[in-house]
């Protein structure tokens, strides 16, 4: 099945109008104290969160996502719901995380979000929408059309990247890896200014924080238990990132594998999230020194 540029327009619509209604949700329990819950997730702390909210925010989205499954024979696959493999056989599959950044969201800070995508069977994303309840930011792209930002067309800043700090967003977690100070210490040597780290976000918002905080690079590293982020996590801002001419790839410089078959998870190879595909490229060869 095809989807015409007025079909991509029709369902990018009702992917908005599905975070905006989640975000208000999130919104009305975002000063309030909420039960957390462990589910079965990946290795990390993060991945095991879940609240009321995630799954309220999903009902929310469901409810006007499911109507378009059968209108344009889509398939789904959501974060807080068992993965039934229908993205492996129809055309297209909505992607969705109802609340990314469920830790920050527990702990009232920023980097939680609500991240929708239509992901073609063959791995690509079509549509990615980001809603961000705390600074009440839009983020769209339609492949093909464009990226926005609050519905004003969004491209990197035009910056000369040697003159400016350069922003290393990551992890929690990451703190924790053995090649932690090595990474570090590589990255004061690629000719920035100072080097920042933020460490708060989910993964959705940290993609994101790379454009807006320019220059900057959000990577993850392949690992061999289950985690890295999961499709959900990276099929929408892979999409705005496409569209915005930003780099984003596996660690290796590949597209990003958005419908692994045997797995929801991206930790078999990494991630690349970065403002320069120079900066990417130095990022994948000092992984692979560190491995050799």
């Amino acid at each position: 099945m095809k989807l015409s540029q007025n079909d991509l327009f029709l369902l990018s619509q009702c992917a908005i109008s599905a975070a905006f209604q989640a975000g208000h949700i999130i919104n009305q329990f975002s000063s309030s104290k909420v039960n957390v819950h462990l589910k079965q997730g990946g290795s990390t702390f993060a991945s095991q969160v879940v609240t009321e909210v995630d799954h309220l925010s999903q009902a929310i989205i469901l409810k006007t996502l499911t109507p378009t499954c059968k209108q344009f024979d889509l398939a789904l696959l959501t974060e807080e719901s068992p993965d039934d493999h229908q993205r492996l056989e129809k055309d297209f599959f909505w992607c969705i995380d109802p609340l990314d950044g469920t830790l920050p969201f527990t702990e009232s800070a920023p980097g939680y979000s609500v991240a929708i995508a239509l992901v073609s069977r063959q791995g690509t994303p079509y549509i990615g929408v980001v809603y961000d309840p705390v600074e009440q930011t839009l983020y769209h792209a339609i492949k093909g059309q464009g990226a926005f930002r609050n519905s004003t067309p969004w491209q990197l800043p035009n910056q000369e990247a040697n003159k400016q700090d350069l922003t290393f967003i990551t992890d929690r977690s990451f703190i924790q890896h053995k090649d932690y100070s090595k990474v570090i210490n590589q990255l004061k040597t690629l000719g920035y200014g100072k080097l920042n780290v933020i460490q708060h976000g989910g993964a959705t918002m940290n993609a994101l924080w790379v454009i807006e905080q320019s220059p900057a690079c959000y990577f993850k590293f392949p690992k061999t238990e289950n985690g890295g982020g999961s499709l959900w996590d990276f099929a929408a801002t892979a999409c705005l990132f496409n569209e915005s001419n930003v780099h984003a790839s596996d660690i290796y410089g590949q597209a990003l594998d958005l419908n692994r078959t045997d797995s929801t998870f991206m930790n078999h190879k990494g991630i690349i999230y970065a403002t320069e595909s120079e900066l990417a490229k130095q990022i994948s060869i000092f992984y692979n020194q560190l491995i050799s």
